[in-house]
């Protein structure tokens, strides 16, 4: 793997690492990468900018390793003060890659993914066109995954309830262009593969004893434990074929639960993904890096 390569992995570590602390988002990363992939080409964007998207949709939570654990993993609704420290990690993820040579790729979506065509989003309060195309369609992926998955305080809505959200707010929450990009995208039917799963094939779990989703990673063959990030009871994975299920094992263990374990088959698909996306080198995109 060149150095190109291993700088994008160090990036997708990074961010599934932090993921992991949020015991109610597994696979959110995953899956608004997966929407502003779909997204962006469905806009017919070119194959550089897909795969800038792509990254950045990854990336878009990086700050959240900012956000202390009692306010990250809070069953009850935040308070207008712990919200305002959740609103700080756009800024601190934009910190975060301030120092790494690939900042520039995820830059956008990390910093401005809050922002709103009308001005009311956050960090910065930016408006309509100033909002970078990137941060428009990984803020539109972000909410539309947000809304259809499940907190410790409710549950995600219908795809459809969510997609008619999106719609009753395009040009004031939302982008106008990605926004109908988008419902196009999930009335047809197209994104069905990616909600509720954690990684391809692969849908969520949920643990029976507190509640919280419980994403079972690849290398979990039949027979295996894993254990729920929140209370850390343990489920043995049943898998026939394609079918996915969990039965409680009787176990606990604290340690298991909490360890941050990136997963480095998933990491090598997404860096491979982007590459595939990429033009030539002599087009321009990390020329440097490329020779």
């Amino acid at each position: 793997m060149n150095y190109a390569a291993e700088l994008l992995k160090s990036l997708y570590t990074m961010a599934m690492v932090v993921e992991a602390r949020d015991a109610y988002t597994g696979g959110h990363l995953w899956r608004v990468s997966q929407f502003s992939r779909q997204l962006a080409q469905a806009m017919h964007l070119p194959s550089e900018e897909v795969a800038r998207i792509e990254l950045g949709g990854f990336l878009h939570d990086l700050g959240k390793v900012g956000v202390p654990d009692a306010i990250l993993n809070k069953r009850e609704r935040l308070s207008d003060e712990e919200y305002d420290i959740i609103k700080t990690h756009p800024r601190v993820g934009a910190d975060l890659l301030a120092g790494h040579p690939l900042s520039s790729l995820a830059y956008e979506a990390v910093f401005m993914h809050h922002e709103t065509p009308d001005g009311r989003g956050y960090p910065q309060g930016l408006a309509g066109d100033a909002i970078p195309q990137a941060a428009r369609i990984v803020g539109v992926c972000d909410a539309f995954d947000a809304m259809t998955s499940s907190r410790p305080y409710r549950a995600g809505m219908p795809p459809e309830r969510a997609l008619q959200i999106i719609e009753d707010h395009l040009g004031s929450q939302f982008d106008v262009t990605a926004g109908r990009a988008l419902l196009a995208l999930g009335k047809g039917g197209r994104l069905a593969h990616i909600i509720g799963h954690s990684e391809a094939g692969i849908p969520l779990q949920h643990c029976t004893m507190c509640g919280p989703i419980i994403a079972v990673p690849r290398r979990s063959g039949d027979g295996a434990t894993v254990y729920c990030p929140n209370c850390a009871s343990g489920y043995r994975v049943a898998r026939r074929g394609r079918e996915l299920s969990l039965t409680p094992s009787g176990s606990r263990d604290t340690v298991a639960a909490r360890q941050p374990v990136p997963d480095a088959e998933l990491i090598d698909e997404l860096v491979e993904a982007v590459y595939r996306a990429l033009p030539a080198p002599r087009r321009g995109w990390l020329p440097r890096l490329w020779r």
